[in-house]
């Protein structure tokens, strides 16, 4: 199991997980997650990590239909300018490896947005902390386990 499924258990959080054959070749991790477990785009979110000029890391969940607006993300966070984050940092950081980061379960507790698109579904898909492993839960309990604020960060 990853820290991320472990925690779900832990807190006795409802959630089913899908997983899949992950295909190396495959260009985006999300879009192959919706297509292979049969899924819709909206309902399926990215876990991103950026950078703020400060070096402080952020974590984005949004859509995988859509992509992240650094703009909107530095304004709900409240710094100036925010930048994709490198990916040795993002790995360091969450202890995950790029296509399989979990906003669950992090090695380190880092601010985290939630595109506010979330919050009017029943259930989302977030990587549970694999390439080709998704746990399906409710937005609210995300956010609770996260600590994270919904807001509108996608383009």
């Amino acid at each position: 199991m990853t820290p991320a499924i472990n925690l779900l258990q832990r807190e006795k959080i409802a959630h089913t997980v899908r997983s899949y054959v992950h295909d190396a070749q495959a260009g985006s991790y999300g879009g192959e997650a919706v297509q292979k477990l049969g899924l819709k785009a909206e309902q399926v979110f990215k876990t991103l990590l950026a950078s703020t000029e400060t070096h402080e890391l952020l974590v984005a969940v949004v859509p995988v239909a859509g992509q992240l607006d650094l703009k909107a993300l530095a304004d709900v966070a409240g710094c100036r300018k925010c930048a994709m984050a490198p990916v040795d940092a993002a790995q360091r950081a969450t202890g995950y490896l790029v296509g399989g980061i979990s906003p669950l379960g992090q090695k380190k507790r880092l601010r985290t947005f939630i595109d506010a698109s979330a919050q009017g579904l029943p259930t989302l898909h977030v990587s549970a902390g694999r390439r080709g492993l998704e746990v399906e839960l409710e937005p609210a309990d995300l956010a609770r386990l996260t600590g994270a604020v919904f807001a509108t960060i996608r383009r």
